[in-house]
């Protein structure tokens, strides 16, 4: 599986990522920003994007709003150190554009919810370009 992490705070990157190995996935490309993440996102064909919300330049909502309108099939998990109204609501913009929101969750992420919510994506259909973990 094909993970694509967005998060302009490199320590929170690194975070992840080494939640990412220690549940055995190891195919991560990590950015801390936007733009250069959707430069990406052609060639690397994430099946699973980690967004955090509040991003320099462009922020997170205008992020996935461009990846949906670029027609990615893959999972989307949000992530957000604001308010669980924001959270919500950002969840809720996300899929009324076509995403497919595996979860809205608080920062930090624990490693045990990271891998449940990766286990759902590994469980759905196959995407027309995945191959999986």
């Amino acid at each position: 599986m094909r993970i694509l992490l967005l998060d302009d705070d490199a320590f929170m990157l690194e975070m992840l990522k080494d939640m990412l190995g220690g549940l055995g996935y190891s195919n991560v490309h990590a950015e801390t920003d936007a733009r250069r993440a959707l430069k990406a996102l052609p060639a690397f064909r994430p099946d699973v994007l980690v967004c955090d919300l509040s991003l320099p330049e462009m922020d997170g909502i205008e992020f996935l709003r461009t990846v949906a309108d670029g027609g990615f099939d893959g999972s989307v998990i949000l992530l957000s150190g604001m308010d669980s109204g924001i959270l919500r609501a950002a969840e809720t913009l996300a899929m009324a554009q076509g995403l497919t929101i595996l979860g809205a969750c608080s920062k930090p992420l624990s490693s045990t919810a990271l891998g449940d919510l990766l286990e759902v994506a590994r469980s759905r259909p196959a995407q027309l370009h995945g191959d999986k973990k």
